[in-house]
C-alpha cells in the first residue's frame, strides 16, 4: 500500500514512515502543500495521512484536490487542533478519518488499514507501553515546539523552573 505522509514537522514526519513501513506501507513524504500536490500526481498513493496545520496552510485546503486527483484515495486528517467542526468539515470534504495527536500506532494504523489487512497482525503484536520519563520527555517536545524553541515560555507553561527543564531536556529517556 502506498502512502503518502504530508506533514511539516520533519522529524515527525520521518518517524511516521519508518513506523508505518514496518506495517507494511510504502512511504513517501510531503512537507507543505505543494510538494504534497506534486507527489500525489506522480505517486499515486493509496492512502495519504494529513496533518491540519502545515505551516501558514490548512491541510483541509488538499482534501478536494486529492479527493479530485485520486477519488478512491483513503485519507486520514491528524491534528493537534481538534475540533468538532474541524472533524465535521474534514469528513465532509472526503477525508475517510479523524485523529488527534498525539496518536499510537495501532490507531493509526487500524485508521488507515480499510481493508483490515493489518490489523490482524497489529492486534497479534503486543504493543509496549511508554515510560513515566518518556511520555513526560514527548510532552515537554510538543510544547517546546509549540513556543518555537522558547525554554523560558515553555517552563512557564508547564509550572516548571526553567533550570528544571534544561535538566530534564539534557536528559533524553531511551526510545520504547
Amino acid at each position: 500500500m502506498k502512502l503518502l505522509i504530508i506533514e511539516d514537522d520533519i522529524n515527525l514526519a520521518n518517524t511516521l514512515a519508518r513506523r508505518l513501513t514496518k506495517h507494511g506501507f510504502t512511504c513517501e513524504v510531503a512537507h507543505n502543500s505543494a510538494q504534497a500536490l506534486q507527489l500525489v500526481k506522480q505517486y499515486k498513493p493509496s492512502h495519504v495521512l494529513l496533518d491540519m496545520k502545515l505551516g501558514d496552510d490548512n491541510g483541509l485546503l488538499l482534501i478536494k484536490p486529492i479527493k479530485e486527483l485520486l477519488p478512491s484515495c483513503h485519507i486520514v486528517l491528524l491534528t493537534g487542533f481538534a475540533s468538532i467542526a474541524t472533524a465535521v468539515e474534514a469528513m465532509r470534504i472526503g477525508a475517510n478519518d479523524y485523529l488527534t495527536k498525539p496518536v499510537d500506532m495501532p490507531t493509526l494504523v487500524k485508521a488507515l488499514d480499510i481493508n483490515n489487512q493489518l490489523t490482524a497482525e497489529i492486534t497479534a503484536t503486543p504493543t509496549t507501553v511508554m515510560s513515566a520519563e518518556r511520555v513526560e520527555w514527548e510532552h515537554i517536545q510538543q510544547v517546546l515546539h509549540f513556543n518555537q524553541g522558547n525554554i523560558s515560555e515553555t517552563a512557564r507553561q508547564l509550572n516548571m523552573h526553567r533550570r528544571t527543564l534544561q535538566r530534564k531536556l539534557q536528559k533524553k529517556p531511551v526510545k520504547q
